[in-house]
């Protein structure tokens, strides 16, 4: 069935073009919605020949902005969770955060979570195509799920080590008090005099432990769910709710699988530690990771590790859905044909 440019995404994903909903298959499992531990986007031969790879990531990246600030309020409550050391309700913290900094506040740290989407992105699918092609090697074969989850894995690490910098420095300004930092700039300045170079890498091992069970759950779990029903339903298409609830499940257990790492990092992320001498005559010591768990888990138990998670989990449906909405109408924008 041909689209007009007066058609509905959701009319479109339950239409009667099977291609277009497999093409969507293919990139719905890769949309933002602002974790930052999933596999790149898997590109055809054919859009890596015509030019439309760039045109997807644009789309993709455009969708992940929209979908991360609409939902900034629960991510910036999510981490204010995360580094609460004593019970804490969803409640009290947001009462609190409207208190201090009023309505606009809850957006904090969102503009560098928006900056950052263009460079990981980029150096993301470019490192996993060419590792891509290390694991080819001379073949033009597709890659199994297992290869294409080392290739993730890899791409994740490579572009998680270049943009690390900015992860700490958005949950810095996302912790932030009014009037502590004046800009990004300012953040960055004051955290260097006071912690060093070091500082910016803090919670680094962690978030590099968190892209193994995050991106190979997510990735798995979606390929299983996606070729389940395909296998049921070779001549039904998926519609619009199958493609959210696959997308999400993946995500939501990818989620639950890495949390306690992610938790840590933020904490590791937000601490903020002079190096030397004290005023005290004491030395600070850096907190490492080993030290967090074990200081989590004497004092809240094991279900402190997963302090947060409730507006994490909130978040998944509504970013997944403005996504795939915003990522329709944006690679339509661009010129990309998806029959």
């Amino acid at each position: 069935m041909a689209r007009d440019d007066g058609d509905n995404p959701f009319e479109v994903a339950t239409g009667t073009n099977c291609d277009y909903i497999l093409k969507y298959f293919i990139h719905f499992q890769y949309l933002d919605i602002g974790e930052d531990l999933n596999v790149p986007d898997d590109f055809t031969q054919s859009e890596m020949q015509s030019g439309m790879w760039w045109r997807h990531l644009a789309a993709g990246g455009f969708a992940g902005a929209v979908s991360r600030t609409c939902t900034a309020p629960l991510d910036r409550l999510k981490v204010f969770l995360q580094v609460q050391a004593s019970k804490q309700r969803i409640s009290d913290c947001l009462q609190y955060m409207l208190k201090e900094g009023g309505v606009r506040s809850l957006w904090r740290g969102n503009f560098i979570n928006v900056l950052k989407i263009a460079p990981e992105s980029a150096i993301k699918f470019a490192a996993y195509e060419q590792v891509k092609r290390l694991i080819r090697g001379s073949d033009k074969r597709q890659l199994t799920i297992y290869e294409r989850f080392v290739a993730g894995a890899c791409a994740g690490g490579v572009s998680q080590t270049a943009i690390y910098p900015l992860e700490v420095l958005k949950t810095r300004l996302a912790l932030r008090k009014t009037g502590q930092y004046s800009s990004i700039l300012d953040a960055a300045t004051k955290i260097y005099r006071r912690e060093g170079l070091r500082s910016f890498y803090r919670g680094y091992i962690p978030n590099m432990l968190g892209i193994i069970p995050y991106a190979g759950i997510d990735l798995a779990v979606y390929e299983t769910l996606k070729k389940k029903y395909l296998s049921h339903h070779e001549t039904e298409q998926p519609s619009f709710w199958l493609l959210l609830a696959c997308g999400s499940a993946s995500s939501t257990l990818g989620q639950v699988c890495s949390y306690p790492l992610a938790l840590v990092r933020t904490r590791l992320q937000a601490q903020a530690v002079t190096i030397g001498p004290q005023a005290d005559g004491s030395v600070a010591i850096q907190p490492n990771m080993t030290n967090v768990f074990k200081r989590i888990l004497q004092t809240e138990g094991p279900l402190g590790l997963y302090r947060g998670i409730t507006p994490n989990f909130i978040k998944v449906l509504p970013a997944v859905s403005i996504s795939y909405v915003v990522y329709e109408y944006s690679s339509r924008a661009l010129g990309v044909n998806m029959t």
